[in-house]
This record gives structure tokens, sequence and C-alpha cells, in this order.
């Protein structure tokens, strides 16, 4: 609940925060990389654990009055050892960006080679992206996807032994398929590669079974604690293999390498997260997730809209809009109107630009987390085909709002 002491300081964000709310409780959300943090992670991070500096790690602060914040940290710690079943896990990250800059600190020297997925194939910012700090400070190679809309091992073959990168980099933002970690680590051997695996967006399905876990075949993971996760926004980096050195450096390049003090109130609600995704409720929500996901795909399909590799093995697909004769900022503005929320999208090997984008992504984490039912995922689903194949019919965008209200009214994120 919004406190109500604000509503009286400081009414102009007071309201704003209240839009907020409402917006999100009468729209539903597609977005592959949103979710909904419990009313326990929300409480954790509203708590009196923002007033705490705590730079530093457990036993070793640069700051008195940290006894309570080494027993969180630890069981945040613990918890996610437990949860990735894994010896290292560094949980002080405040984003999967600044998880993946702390890495390739530590692994990696100025101007070093390294090879991720193409960032309009699927593959994110972080991952070698000529805009990013990844694409500035090292020489970035990128591999993609094939005809199929799968990864091409081929050429991730050809670019590691033509460049021998320093670091490999797995792992995606919009990508359906499956990784083939195991090949993907066999070439960094070969090539004498550190594999660093990004799964930020299928942590959730990877705990979960659902989806390959590479925690056996990469040097370091990282991932974000939103999306499948449903947690607070931040990030962790995780290892098992073996290496304490190279443990040393990851957290030495997180602090003081690259952060400061930790937010602590955040990862007091990692740590919650970290329960939530121990229980079986967690493994029966990420097997709706993958479910829904396949079902919206099929009828997509049904219905003449062309779906990247036409299959999804995750909780996200990708949307080729060129055959309907609208942009992806068309198509997500539109269904805005309605109160559907999805993201524009680079499609592979795209003519628009990052701006506009052929395409749109979809993803089923948040309809998931808020109880949305089956038969109403499938109906949403033919209400978007229904917009995009209309885009000129503002009446029925107007009509389906109506239906969007009633549906997310009797399906709220959080009781009152």
């Amino acid at each position: 609940m919004i406190n109500k002491k604000m509503k009286k300081f400081d009414p102009k964000i007071w309201n704003l925060i209240n839009d907020e709310k409402n917006r999100q409780e009468l729209c539903i959300n597609l977005i592959a990389s949103e979710n909904y943090a419990s009313n326990s992670i929300l409480e954790a991070q509203g708590s009196c654990l923002t007033n705490k500096y705590a730079e530093g790690y457990i036993g070793n602060r640069f700051y008195d009055g940290c006894n309570v914040i080494d027993k969180i940290e630890s069981i945040a710690i613990n918890r996610a050892k437990k949860l990735f079943c894994v010896e290292y896990a560094n949980v002080q990250p405040h984003s999967g960006s600044q998880a993946n800059f702390a890495v390739f600190q530590a692994l990696l020297k100025p101007y070093d080679i390294i090879l991720g997925m193409n960032l309009n194939h699927g593959g994110h910012l972080t991952h070698g992206s000529s805009v990013n700090f990844s694409g500035k400070i090292y020489k970035s190679y990128s591999y993609g996807v094939n005809e199929f809309g799968e990864i091409d091992y081929q050429q991730f073959k050809y670019l590691s032994f033509l460049h021998h990168p320093k670091v490999i980099i797995g792992g995606f933002s919009s990508y359906s398929g499956i990784c083939d970690w195991k090949y993907m680590r066999k070439i960094a051997d070969k090539v004498n590669a550190y594999f660093f695996v990004d799964i930020s967006h299928i942590v959730g399905l990877i705990i979960s079974g659902l989806y390959p876990n590479p925690i056996k075949y990469a040097h370091v993971i990282s991932t974000t604690t939103h999306k499948t996760l449903g947690g607070p926004r931040g990030g962790l980096i995780l290892s098992n293999c073996g290496n304490k050195e190279l443990y040393s450096k990851l957290n030495a390049s997180v602090f003081p390498g690259t952060q400061g003090g930790p937010l602590m109130h955040v990862i007091a609600a990692k740590a919650i997260a970290f329960k939530e995704a121990l229980s079986s409720k967690f493994i029966k929500l990420q097997k709706n997730i993958l479910n829904y996901a396949k079902v919206m795909v099929k009828i997509f399909l049904k219905k003449n809209f062309l779906v990247i590799s036409k299959k999804t093995e995750n909780h996200l697909f990708l949307i080729d809009l060129s055959n309907k004769k609208i942009t992806g900022k068309e198509a997500s503005n539109l269904l805005s109107r309605a109160g559907i929320i999805v993201n524009k999208n680079s499609i592979p090997n795209d003519k628009q630009t990052p701006f506009i984008t052929s395409g749109i992504r979809i993803g089923t984490p948040a309809i998931v987390k808020r109880n949305i039912k089956i038969n109403d995922v499938i109906q949403i689903t033919h209400w978007i085909c229904d917009i995009l194949d209309n885009p000129e019919n503002l009446n029925q965008i107007k009509e389906i709002r109506k239906k969007i209200k009633k549906i997310c009214k009797n399906n709220p994120i959080y009781a009152i």
C-alpha cells in the first residue's frame, strides 16, 4: 500500500505512484523482461535497510554497525548457493548490466576480444553492442541466428577460431530457442576462452528444470533477479568452476572495482526471492510460463503471423510484422491503447531502426504471476491478432480495452 503520509507531504509523487499502480493493475503485461514482486519483497525494499552503508563483504566492512547486515547478506548468499547448486555467489550487483560489467572487468583487460550474440539477432546490449561499454572497452565480434531463427553454430565456431576471443558469451534477451551450452563450452576450451553465460531471462526456467542448465559448463554465470525469477530489480554473479582465485577476482571486481556500497534493502529482497524460488509453487508458475508462451505461439501461427523460429522453448518469442504492413512501434502503440503492453523489438536482419523495428517481443512471466487463466490468455492472443490485422478499427480497440479491464479486475496483482 502507498504510504498516506507521502500523500500529504508530496502529493505530486504520491499521485504519480498511484497512477502507475493503477496502470499496472488495469493492463495486461506481456513484456518478457518484466514481472511482479511479491508484497514481502516490496516490504523489504521499502524497509530501514535502505539507510545502511555496508561497503565491503561479510566480516570485512568499511563501516561499523553491520552485524545485522552481515547476517542478511549471508542468508542471501547461502540461499543463492542452494538454489543454483553452486559454491560461489555474489549478491551485491545492482543490476544485470552491473553484474556483466563486473565479470568483464574480472576476466578481461581493455581491448581484449569478446564474442557474444548479435543484439539484432537476440543478444543483449552488454554482450558486445557497439553503443554499450562492452563494445567500447573491448573488441567485440558477434554471432547470430540462421535462416531458421536458430543460433548459427557454424558461424559461432568459425568466429571463435578466427578471432580467438578471451571471453565467449552465451545467453540472450530475445531468443526463443535452446542454447547448446555443452557445445559452446567445447569451442571455448578449444580457443582457450572463458565461457560466460548470462541467464537473466531464463533463470526461473533453469531453476525449475525446464531449460538446459549451463552451471556445469560455464566458468561464470550472471543473472538478473526480476524477470522470470520474480524478485527485486538487481543482479547476481554465480560460479561453480572451483577456481578460488577467480572467485576473489569477481568479488574485487564488484567491490571496489565497479560499485560502492551494496543496496542492503535490495539484497534482503533478493533473499526473499530466493526463498520463494525454492518452493514447489515457483516450479508450477514456471511450467505455466512455458506453457502459455507455447500456446500463444500456436495461435499466432494459425493467424498467419510470422513467429521467429516458428516456436518457443522458453518464456518469450518474437513476431515479425513485415507481412502485416505494420511496424513494431505502431503495433506496440496500438496494443497499448487496448491495455495490452508489449515492446517493439528488432528482428534478425531488420531493415527498420531500433526505434521503429519490424517486430514485437512477447513474454509470459507477468500474466502467470497475476494468475491469468489459460482461457483468458487464449482470448487475449486472439485480440492481439484482431487489432494487428485491423489497425484502423479504433472501435474494436475500445471494445477490447473494456474486456481487458474486466480480466484485470478479476485478477488483481496486489489484493487490497
